[in-house]
């Protein structure tokens, strides 16, 4: 007779947890998409505002990767010993104090202090991206793709609404007396304590330690719906994909509105010129999810480098329109999504469950440390040869991508393990 244990391992019951889990998640990336789209816009200008120079505006995104970077390996080991709803929400919470402080250090004309709270807000980053994992925990081969894009895309809602809020956020923040451009982080913090409520109460049943759970059952019997062979160096090259995408949007993105600032561009235009790059990011992100289950994980990693090569020119050849500017921040999140989407679903897959949740953290911070690195340098590049001359140099790493490839490697499409499991 099978004990209350094993029902709960039952694949009837790990499908209901998944559903559960994707859209707890989901809704909790709703929350985190509109306190990190309030407090994205205005970072490089009020580090500009701030320390009185335009080339460290883009200490700011700098910062708040830089702080993902830190926190994205103890989170993800926090994870693997507690479970993801505490490791959710735990960054969540630091992240909060670090909006709280963006406002005093504003208040308080201190740059240093501005650094160190966006560093902060960088927690909330690092939970947010290890949503992603956390909706893959459970996920079979066939979904895998989906499931993660589904939460992913999610994001786009809070994302969008975000960098538009700065306007209302003003007048809502001049009405309480806050520094100027500090209203939005008002939101940020709403938005932040409702997504720890969230993890807290209803990312019930953990999908980690369920997962954990499930694999221990399956090293018994000869079934394996979770358990992966490990394949380091497949894994090795997702986590490059991935990181180097990110370090090649972040690098362009967080310049923009600075550049689009100096061309004359409102503070509204700005808003909905990071909206649109962010709805690239997150919007479509499902498609990619499918195309990545239907036709591969690599092939979708590459559609993302043509539409990241799209993007790169368009800034380059198309820097004094605004509106050239603007679709080429849309092609460049569509390209950061299919890469990410992709990546993400074959670093799960390339890794045994002992090795998974490390390597997830790994590549976060990773992707962090490169995001930090290139909104650092991007900030000199653009004083020195401008936002044309610096989307040419960042597409190096696109090309580092495409040839680093490990084609003549077996990374099997979803659909070729299933057929090869059934009976």
């Amino acid at each position: 007779m099978a004990d209350s244990t094993d029902a709960a391992l039952a694949p009837d019951r790990i499908a209901s947890a998944q559903r559960r889990t994707v859209w707890v998640l989901s809704l909790g990336q709703v929350l985190g998409g509109l306190a990190f789209g309030a407090t994205l816009s205005l970072g490089a200008v009020l580090a500009a505002e701030v320390s009185g120079d335009d080339a460290f505006a883009g200490l700011a995104t700098a910062a708040i990767t830089l702080g993902t970077a830190a926190f994205a390996v103890p989170m993800a080991a926090f994870a693997r010993r507690s479970g993801r709803r505490p490791s959710l929400a735990t960054g969540m919470a630091i992240a909060l104090i670090g909006v709280v402080s963006v406002v005093v250090a504003v208040a308080l004309g201190s740059f240093p202090l501005l650094l160190v709270s966006f560093g902060l807000i960088g927690a909330g980053q690092a939970a947010n991206l290890q949503t992603r994992f956390a909706a893959v925990d459970l996920a079979t081969d066939a979904t895998r793709g989906r499931d993660l894009s589904l939460v992913v895309w999610a994001t786009t809602i809070g994302a969008v609404l975000g960098p538009n809020l700065i306007e209302p956020g003003e007048v809502l923040g001049r009405a309480v007396g806050m520094p100027e451009l500090t209203g939005a982080y008002l939101i940020a913090v709403a938005a932040q304590l409702l997504a720890i409520t969230l993890y807290l109460v209803a990312l019930r049943p953990d999908p980690l330690k369920l997962a954990q759970r499930v694999v221990a059952s399956e090293a018994r019997s000869s079934t394996p719906r979770i358990a992966k062979a490990d394949q380091p160096r497949v894994a090795r090259y997702a986590i490059f994909a991935v990181a180097a995408a990110h370090g090649v949007m972040v690098s362009v993105m967080a310049m923009t509105p600075v550049h689009l600032l100096h061309h004359g561009a409102s503070l509204s235009v700005i808003g909905l010129t990071i909206s649109l790059h962010v709805a690239g990011m997150f919007a479509l992100s499902p498609v990619f999810g499918i195309l990545a289950d239907r036709l591969g994980r690599l092939p979708t990693i590459m559609i993302g480098q043509v539409l990241l090569v799209a993007a790169l020119v368009t800034a380059s050849f198309g820097a004094e329109s605004t509106t050239s500017v603007t679709v080429a921040l849309v092609l460049l999140g569509l390209g950061w999504s299919a890469t990410t989407v992709s990546g993400s679903a074959l670093l799960t897959e390339a890794s045994s469950e002992v090795q998974r949740t490390r390597r997830q953290g790994l590549s976060d911070l990773t992707m962090s440390l490169v995001g930090a690195t290139g909104a650092i340098l991007a900030g000199l590049v653009l004083s020195w040869i401008g936002y044309g001359g610096l989307a040419l140099v960042v597409g190096v790493a696109v090309i580092a991508t495409v040839l680093l490839a490990p084609f003549g490697r077996r990374v099997p499409t979803p659909a070729a393990e299933s057929a090869q499991s059934s009976p």
